[in-house]
């Protein structure tokens, strides 16, 4: 197979890669629900929602600790949403990861 057609197929299955993790969202919570988080595939924080009975506890730590607990889950599910992307990744012509 000709070289530079399989770089050119790599670089458009690369840009498709991107833009679908550019468009991904996952959403994670916390405490039953008391904390939610969204997070793009690029890793950022589009939402946080608090609901207000975890404020009203006055718990500072518990809250934060609910927010730090959704932001890990977002991020793992974002991680293995990526990974299930690049092991479905195949090139003409290479075996497959």
């Amino acid at each position: 197979m000709d070289m530079r057609l399989l770089m050119k197929q790599a670089q458009k299955m690369q840009e498709k890669i991107q833009k679908e993790v550019a468009a991904m969202q996952v959403e994670a919570s916390s405490g039953g629900g008391m904390v939610t988080v969204v997070m793009t595939g690029s890793h950022q924080v589009t939402s946080v929602k608090i609901n207000p009975e975890a404020v009203a506890s006055n718990d500072a730590e518990m809250l934060e600790d609910l927010v730090l607990a959704a932001l890990t889950e977002a991020h793992r599910k974002v991680e293995a949403a990526l990974a299930d992307k690049m092991s479905g990744l195949k090139i003409p012509g290479l075996p497959g990861f």
